[in-house]
């Protein structure tokens, strides 16, 4: 399996799978099955006039334009089908993308998969020699060191493969009791980006049993910060996370 080592916030490489392309093609084929369903049962409901589209069909067909960025924007960066298929994006530098990008991703996919092409060339509207340009995004995961295609490119994302990882909200979002005491305030200081550099960390450290790595990054965040801690290296990470929680929701 391809792997992408990526600096962190805290200038620490944190290793990453990269998801394999098969996994992305079964991952789109359910995305396209699940579009496919939803098509075929508003067509059933809606009926289509003799001639021309009516305000209904556009109705219709705004959920599935807009399926691949409002899928990885609420569900943490996965559709349905990433998610059957247990890859994720997340940003170029480990951590998780803003809307922005999630929407850039989405722009470019016109590009990525000009499918468009065909109906073009078909109707003699452009010439034949354009159809290589269907597989421009194919070429671009297989070519580029970290299987981007150009939307991932201009966003700055990649895929990552979760298989066998412990998930972020099983390592992370804990449930902070009523009576916790957080112990670190400091950790306020700490940017969204850094967090998520946290999240990713503690994954990483319970995968591959790397303590090295946490007393690493341990010791950055106390200099960072200018504190002192008598918990070891894991729990002061976790620690630093369940207070953050506690800040950010009190």
């Amino acid at each position: 399996m391809l792997l992408v080592k990526l600096d962190t916030g805290f200038n620490i490489e944190v290793e990453f799978p990269i998801s394999p392309f098969h996994k992305r093609l079964f991952a789109w084929l359910i995305d396209m099955f699940i579009l496919w369903l939803y098509l075929q049962l508003m067509s059933s409901i809606i009926d289509s006039p003799m001639f021309g589209i009516s305000w209904q069909q556009v109705l219709m067909l705004i959920p599935a334009l807009i399926y691949f960025p409002i899928c990885e924007i609420t569900m943490n960066g996965q559709t349905p089908g990433k998610m059957a298929l247990r890859i994720k994006v997340i940003t170029d530098e480990g951590g998780q993308p803003s809307i922005g990008q999630y929407l850039i991703r989405w722009l470019f996919r016109m590009i990525d998969f000009p499918w468009w092409l065909l109906g073009a060339v078909f109707s003699q509207v452009l010439p034949w020699w354009v159809l290589p340009l269907i597989f421009i995004g194919l070429a671009c995961v297989i070519f580029t060191p970290k299987s981007q295609r150009v939307g991932d490119l201009l966003a700055g994302t990649i895929l990552i493969d979760l298989k066998n990882r412990t998930s972020w909200e099983d390592t992370v979002f804990t449930e902070v009791e009523s009576t916790y005491k957080p112990r670190y305030p400091q950790v306020m200081q700490l940017s969204d980006r850094d967090i998520n550099t946290l999240k990713s960390i503690i994954e990483s450290v319970r995968r591959k049993n790397d303590y090295q790595l946490a007393m690493k990054i341990g010791d950055r965040i106390k200099s960072k910060l200018k504190m002192e801690s008598d918990q070891d290296s894991i729990e002061f990470l976790q620690t630093l996370l369940k207070d953050y929680n506690y800040y950010s929701t009190n």
